[in-house]
């Protein structure tokens, strides 16, 4: 990522005033910010605040990848839209809320569903890539993909009052740090892991979760503190309770170890 030496205007050194005096982010950090292209799959329970706080951050292109439409039961968790959004693309109100909240981010629509046939090009043109989806296929897609193209994935999971989180960059240590597929080889059998839609999920949960999803790509974005890399967070909401579980790297993994190159680059369709 480059980062041009542009001055900060008057309303940008106004808007981002409590970043600026942070000692960890500063005006580095806040100009690695404006800089940053990323990708926020699914705006849904997790994207939905996750692209709010990138927005709100200054990240200086925001893409979101959707295919649905806003129905009334999003309304109970997904807070990029609002009442008067429904039957309107996720994409098209979810463009036009992050743009009214910071009008100097740029934000692209991606009005379509990953498949293995454009995962590729969807985010080659970003640094970054935020996992918000809510289904299985689509999260091994974006984790082969993000791992052949060597780029940070940062993935968030929630049902009912539980929450994950984690940073995906085997590429940058092989054989040190996990990829995805160290913690879960192969996608569960269809049908035998309850969807929202069956299980439930409390909104707010959902919240904490896209929000600290965003806190971790502006981590990664401005390279502070300490990265999530090689661990798992595990939120129980009804428990009030974080854990954060190591993840080793599989020598035996069929996508980052020593044997990867056989390993099927293609997971099924979303």
């Amino acid at each position: 990522m480059t980062v041009p030496d542009t001055p900060m205007r008057d309303d940008e050194l106004d808007r981002y005033a409590r970043h600026l005096v942070l000692r960890q982010l500063g005006g580095a950090g806040q100009a690695r910010l404006r800089a940053a292209r990323v990708l926020v799959v699914g705006a849904g329970g997790l994207g939905s605040p996750a692209a709010l706080y990138l927005a709100a951050a200054g990240v200086g292109t925001l893409g979101l990848a959707d295919d649905d439409a806003v129905s009334l039961s999003n309304l109970q968790r997904q807070i990029l839209f609002r009442t008067a959004d429904v039957g309107r693309p996720k994409v098209e109100a979810g463009a036009e809320a992050l743009k009214a909240l910071n009008p100097g981010v740029q934000v692209i629509p991606h009005p379509l569903r990953v498949t293995a046939d454009n995962v590729a090009g969807l985010i080659a043109g970003y640094d970054l890539i935020a996992d918000g989806s809510d289904n299985f296929p689509t999260r091994f897609l974006l984790g082969d993909a993000c791992f052949a193209a060597a780029k940070p994935l940062v993935s968030a999971a929630v049902t009912e009052f539980e929450g994950q989180l984690a940073v995906w960059k085997a590429y940058a240590a092989r054989g040190r740090l996990p990829c995805h597929r160290c913690l879960f080889p192969a996608p569960p059998p269809p049908g035998s892991v309850p969807n929202c839609s069956e299980a439930g999920v409390l909104g707010a949960a959902a919240g904490v979760m896209g929000a600290l999803q965003a806190l971790e790509v502006i981590k990664e974005i401005a390279g502070i503190g300490e990265p999530l890399a090689g661990k798992l967070l595990v939120y129980e909401a009804l428990a009030a309770r974080f854990r954060t579980i190591f993840v080793p790297a599989d020598p035996a993994c069929a996508l980052c170890g020593p044997d990867g190159a056989k390993a099927p680059q293609k997971s099924p369709q979303a």
